[in-house]
């Protein structure tokens, strides 16, 4: 039996990380909750998303320890690759974490409901709901966390070979040619995924570099290590259409250029699912580029309404929405809190080679006015990485240059290589506590590891080096 409406402290319309996490967080604070989820609970990252797509990124990562065992001694051979077991795998992965979001509905209490929320007047919310009954929700306080969609360029509608990430998560097999339109994360991270599968990749950019708006040093170490494997990369390169063929279909690009392919995948970026919030009556406003105006305490001009994750025009990272939760929650239950310094969130993407990062690329800082110092170390020196054989990559550390000259405040830690994704924690809190050089330096990383590079970095900052 659903709560009355008036009994609930708060109703989030949107399961997706930003949605689950506003409930779950305010029920362990005491509240009374209602999530609406039209879909699945997890939303885009659990279930078209992040977590399918890295693993696929674990499957290459398998076939490529495979494809490299003599290396180490052991005789095997490969088979090829049955990507139904891989997809299998992954919706298991998938499964068990919908069954756990869905029993911590039940143990913190969270009424769900399975529908379409929309927001009316006075926090009023209508959910339409999958038996094609309506039910109506009043709380005191709104999250509105409806998450996005993937974008598409004309000419290019989802079906057959052509993909969003929606779609390519869902193959049974592999395309022996793929073309990826777009270099960003998520385009250079299906590059990557599928180069290690054995596919004949085509990255099909328009701006002038792949990864944009990443530092240069990371970037080219990137583009490095694709080339190697073989991955065909276009930048600068306008796409104008395609012509289908029997089994695949042909890209035109560039001036007059053409490419034969099995599949293509849209790969441009994503836009805020707007269009069923309703809002009319309301405050709530939607901005030119479909986003929804907040505050620092992700508050929209409707008092007690609040809007996080994708559908706000912040970095679109699960984490971030995560954060975004814990801000709203704490803002409408009148807590101290700190709106999210988005400029110092941790990024990770998970091609292969890694890339983390943390604070301004090298390029920002010197434009946001800093002087800045800056150090590098190459993973081929650090022992951990040669025993991995994982060798490519660099970290990267961008401070303050103090008055005398010497490096003070750590603006900006960037990696790129082995596991980078999972040692950037050390480097993400150096940035966010604005620790110094000089502090960095006194901790002690283990040997033999990887995290070493990080702690070579920054005593290199010093003035003084052991394996540098």
């Amino acid at each position: 039996m659903v709560r009355t409406a008036e009994q609930f402290d708060l109703v989030v319309i949107g399961g997706g990380p930003g949605g689950y996490a506003s409930a779950f967080y305010a029920a362990s604070a005491g509240m009374t909750v209602a999530l609406i989820e039209r879909d699945t609970i997890g939303g885009t990252c659990l279930n078209r998303g992040c977590i399918p797509a890295k693993a696929f990124l674990e499957t290459a990562a398998a076939n490529r320890h495979v494809q490299h065992a003599g290396d180490f001694g052991i005789n095997a051979t490969l088979n090829g690759i049955d990507f139904g077991i891989a997809q299998t795998r992954k919706q298991t992965i998938v499964n068990g974490l919908v069954k756990g979001l869905t029993g911590l509905t039940k143990t913190k209490k969270v009424t769900y409901l399975l529908g379409t929320g929309s927001l009316g007047p006075n926090k009023t919310v209508t959910v339409q709901l999958a038996d094609g009954s309506t039910q109506q929700l009043q709380g005191k306080n709104i999250v509105i966390a409806a998450g996005s969609t993937p974008r598409t360029i004309p000419g290019f509608t989802p079906g057959g070979p052509i993909m969003t990430s929606d779609e390519v998560l869902m193959l049974s097999k592999i395309p022996q040619r793929i073309a990826v339109i777009g270099g960003g994360a998520i385009g250079c991270e299906f590059a990557s995924t599928f180069a290690d599968l054995g596919s004949q990749v085509t990255i099909l950019e328009g701006l002038p570099k792949i990864l944009p708006g990443l530092d240069p040093d990371l970037a080219f170490v990137v583009e490095k290590s694709f080339k190697k494997k073989n991955i065909d990369i276009r930048t600068g390169v306008k796409v104008n259409g395609h012509e289908p063929t029997g089994t695949g279909t042909t890209v035109l690009f560039g001036e007059g250029e053409r490419l034969e392919v099995d599949a293509v995948v849209v790969s441009v970026g994503r836009k805020p699912f707007t269009e069923l919030l309703g809002l009319a009556g309301t405050a709530v406003h939607v901005s030119d580029r479909g986003f929804i105006d907040v505050d620092g305490y992700c508050q929209t001009g409707e008092p007690g309404v609040y809007a996080v994750g994708d559908i706000v025009n912040t970095p679109q990272l699960a984490h971030v929405a995560y954060s975004e939760a814990i801000v709203a929650v704490k803002h409408m239950r009148g807590e101290v809190v700190y709106p999210v310094m988005y400029d110092r969130v941790p990024w990770a993407i998970y091609c292969h080679p890694e890339v983390a990062w943390a604070g301004p690329s090298e390029e920002a800082a010197i434009a946001a006015g800093h002087d800045v110092v800056v150090a590098k170390h190459a993973f081929r020196s650090n022992s951990r990485a040669m025993i991995l054989g994982e060798t490519d990559g660099l970290v990267k550390i961008i401070a303050k240059k103090n008055a005398d000259g010497t490096p003070g405040q750590v603006l900006g830690v960037h990696m790129v290589g082995p596991w980078v994704t999972e040692q950037l924690s050390g480097g993400y809190l150096a940035v966010n506590w604005e620790a110094t050089v000089d502090e960095i330096a006194e901790f002690i990383q283990p040997h033999p590891s990887l995290s070493e590079t990080f702690g070579e970095t920054v005593l290199s900052l010093t003035g003084r080096t052991i394996n540098g």
